[in-house]
């Protein structure tokens, strides 16, 4: 009898939690109520809305007709363009999360070297990440033009340009020069503040030991602060994949195709062509290659981060 009586006392609900669902619960669902509708107003009905449109021709006016893959098929085996796009954009990715990490780890690295003033320059690094990108691409897009200060300097120097923007080979470097001028500072003062978070009792122990500067950052304080670098190298990969202010400012996509991406060709399916359905599909993919970089990054994360036991 006792047994029963103590299990019948155990599936019974507790009246406390029965009381917090009707007043604690019901309170914090109202303060979230707002969050809520606006997830799934503008986040989830989009992507929604953008899945479904994949799948049809919709060209803004009229009413979309539903297509199956051919979308699909016609970016991977009929659009001139795609590949070429493709190319690019994986290029700027690459070349860019490159330069940024190594300039961004070179820079917090000299920065924690420094015995006064670390404040002063985390901020004078970290000040071009407030400015919006627009316009930082359209001050590097003046110094750039032909005519402008750039050439001017080359011209200075006996060096012959006619504007770098008009040039096929270099338009995509001078998108990469305006793109770390205005995103390295984040990862600056990232990795500046995970340098800072290494015991000193380490460094010191080594520094007995007759291990020289090189060693001590290689062996001690790289692998400390890789949980910060794959952080910083995952987030900076999937925003460089989705450049487009750059582009649609300095360049067009141009000159040709040499540095039209697939953030542009987004905007110029969808918003210059009218072709709605089209550049829903050209986003899928996109969405699909920042998903595989990411889980590749993920599984190589395991021959290079250490994570404290």
């Amino acid at each position: 009898m006792m047994l029963g009586k103590h299990t019948d006392m155990i599936a019974r609900p507790r009246p406390h939690s029965r009381k917090w669902f009707r007043g604690e619960g019901w309170t914090a669902l109202f303060f979230l109520l707002p969050s809520l509708i606006g997830i799934v107003l503008f986040l989830v009905l989009p992507i929604l809305a953008s899945i479904a449109l994949s799948f049809t021709n919709w060209q803004l006016l009229g009413t979309p007709r539903f297509i199956g893959l051919s979308n699909y098929v016609r970016l991977f085996t009929a659009d001139p363009q795609f590949w070429t796009v493709m190319r690019n954009t994986i290029f700027f990715t690459v070349e860019y999360l490159v330069l940024n990490i190594i300039v961004s780890l070179g820079l917090a690295t000299w920065i924690s070297s420094l015995k006064i003033g670390q404040r002063w320059f985390r901020v004078i690094f970290f000040l071009p990440t407030f400015t919006p990108l627009i316009a930082v691409a359209m001050v590097w897009m003046l110094i750039f033009t032909s005519g402008g200060l750039f050439d001017s300097l080359m011209a200075a120097l006996s060096i012959p340009f006619a504007g770098i923007l008009n040039d096929r080979t270099l338009a995509m470097q001078a998108v990469v020069l305006t793109s770390l001028w205005a995103g390295v500072g984040y990862n600056t003062v990232l990795f500046n503040a995970a340098l800072d978070m290494v015991p000193a009792t380490y460094l010191e122990a080594a520094r007995i030991d007759g291990a020289t500067a090189w060693d001590r950052f290689w062996k001690i304080r790289l692998p400390l602060i890789s949980p910060t670098l794959f952080f910083g190298t995952v987030m900076t990969a999937i925003t460089s994949l989705q450049v487009f202010d750059q582009i649609f400012v300095m360049t067009k996509g141009g000159p040709g195709s040499s540095t039209a991406t697939l953030g542009y060709a987004i905007y110029q399916r969808g918003f210059q062509n009218f072709q709605m359905g089209y550049a829903s599909s050209i986003a899928w993919v996109m969405f699909a290659l920042i998903m595989v970089l990411t889980a590749l990054q993920f599984w190589f994360q395991r021959k290079w981060v250490h994570y404290d036991a």
